[in-house]
């Protein structure tokens, strides 16, 4: 018998629709799997597990009432630390908001406890969301489940690890410049960007407000489909939330690729640096596409080797403004000093870790006078023309497909004193965050190391449905297992 952490999230919906468990038990069984292995992992930051079981109990009473639930009814869930939870600390994975607790939800949050998904804890993250590894975090780096001397990605590293680890079925994290994509690829799992202001970002702690977006991670396109209708649509309460609503996402998942136009982005298959391993993977995966009757062509984003270097000037910009608010003064930290501005100066130096100041050091020299319109504003220019390139590249094709990371996950410490190296995980998907457009990674298969692969597949802006109908296809056909596995996996070190 399958045990309840292993099974999908529609999984669990259908076992409790069946009255064949209650809430109570499946939230208790991820609890007790948390409980027993996360001390290998350190995937959350803290559980809620007193709040997730009287979710649950309130779940099973409706239930039984006959009274109505939500979608996701009784199924755990974790939350990417980023977002504000009402009376429960949110840190960001910094000292500078250890002790924060907001007074109110997140409007993604807030649609998530509507439709009774049950809330088991916060995931750990890099500082802020600065990071591709989850080694910036300011209490402890997380692991990977697939080889515990990994990274798993990041910035939502711990959401991942929870997922993959069947901690949780479902996850929320964040993507900036890949922060859901990359992790999903060194995890082998679902990750979604949707696309830019289909997700509300009010409650979202912002780093970069023009490029932030919460998204689901899942272990397979459907429950990450069905996540995603939960948590996206209009809100009032964000500026940038876009009015349109996502089509359905869930009723065109099977109708497969026969005739789509799926671009191979020429630039991206070509790189150096791209690992032999990924590259087979994801070649084959195209492969598998043109066999299941999609029409494959090349493409080209000829202004996407620019992504990585405008986006580190856009981004940083952005945190410098964003993080100036915090100055110990409002909330947070706050550290003695004999004056405002040197009580001011120790509250950000100790509050802050190294990631965290070196972006905004950037961001706050590409703003001042006499460097905006060379730097700042010229980066701005390079994403207009990415976004063409795009455009252009979308009246050709109905998708787009590229490795989502050049390699697999690397071991922990192998990069964090080499910052360059560490950017450059995600030269793959920041060019559609640049864009707006939506993006996602699909699991493909692993390398000569047993790490898993993931496929990026891009979409025009509000194509979510056809970009899921390509994953799911894909997904059926290859039949990948995402179950860690390995000789140093948390499957067998906590066996």
């Amino acid at each position: 018998m399958t045990p309840l952490t292993r099974h999908s999230a529609m999984g669990l919906r259908q076992l409790l629709e069946r009255r064949e468990v209650s809430a109570v038990e499946v939230v208790q069984a991820h609890l007790d799997h948390i409980a027993a292995s996360d001390g290998h992992l350190s995937a959350f930051l803290r559980v809620t597990g007193e709040q997730a079981l009287a979710h649950a109990a309130d779940v099973d009473r409706r239930i039984t009432a006959g009274e109505p639930t939500g979608t996701l009814a009784g199924v755990p869930l974790a939350l990417k630390d980023v977002l504000a939870t009402r009376g429960i600390e949110t840190t960001c994975g910094s000292k500078i908001l250890e002790s924060y607790r907001p007074p109110y939800d997140a409007t993604v949050v807030r649609r998530l406890r509507e439709a009774d998904a049950i809330v088991v804890g916060k995931t750990n993250m890099d500082e802020f969301a600065m990071g591709s590894s989850c080694e910036n975090s300011a209490f402890f780096p997380t692991r990977n489940p697939w080889d515990l001397e990994r990274v798993p990605g990041g910035s939502s590293g711990g959401s991942v690890a929870a997922v993959a680890a069947g901690h949780v079925p479902l996850a929320i994290g964040t993507d900036t410049g890949g922060s859901i994509r990359q992790p999903a690829a060194f995890t082998g799992l679902v990750g979604v960007k949707p696309t830019y202001g289909t997700v509300s970002r009010y409650g979202l702690i912002a780093f970069a407000s023009s490029l932030d977006q919460a998204g689901p991670i899942a272990r397979t396109v459907t429950d990450a489909a069905w996540l995603l209708e939960a948590m996206s649509g209009h809100d009032p309460l964000d500026s940038t939330s876009i009015p349109e609503a996502l089509p359905g996402l869930r009723g065109t998942l099977e109708a497969g690729v026969d005739g789509l136009r799926v671009g191979v982005v020429r630039e991206f298959l070509g790189t150096d640096g791209l690992q032999a391993g990924v590259k087979a993977r994801v070649t084959e995966a195209i492969d598998r596409l043109a066999e299941l009757g999609a029409d494959v062509v090349e493409v080209s984003l000829p202004h996407a080797v620019y992504g990585v270097s405008a986006y580190y000037l856009i981004a940083p910009s952005e945190c410098s403004s964003n993080l100036s608010r915090y100055d110990g003064v409002r909330y947070g930290l706050r550290c003695d000093g004999s004056t405002a501005e040197a009580m001011m100066a120790a509250t950000r130096e100790a509050g802050f870790g190294a990631e965290v100041k070196r972006r905004i050091m950037i961001g706050t020299y590409a703003l001042s006078a006499g460097y905006y319109d060379a730097y700042y504003a010229q980066a701005q220019r390079v994403r207009t023309l990415i976004l063409r390139d795009f455009a252009a590249a979308h009246e050709r094709c109905d998708v787009l497909v590229s490795p989502t990371a050049p390699t697999t996950a690397f071991r922990l410490g192998d990069k964090v004193s080499d910052p360059l190296a560490m950017y450059l995980n995600d030269v793959f998907t920041i060019p559609s965050s640049l864009a707006g457009s939506p993006a996602m990674s699909l699991p493909v298969g692993l390398d000569d190391d047993g790490l898993p692969v993931g496929l990026q597949i891009m979409a025009p802006v509000l194509c979510e449905p056809v970009m899921l109908r390509v994953a799911r296809a894909l997904e059926s056909d290859l039949g990948f297992d995402p179950a860690p596995r390995g000789p140093n996996s948390l499957t067998e070190v906590a066996a």
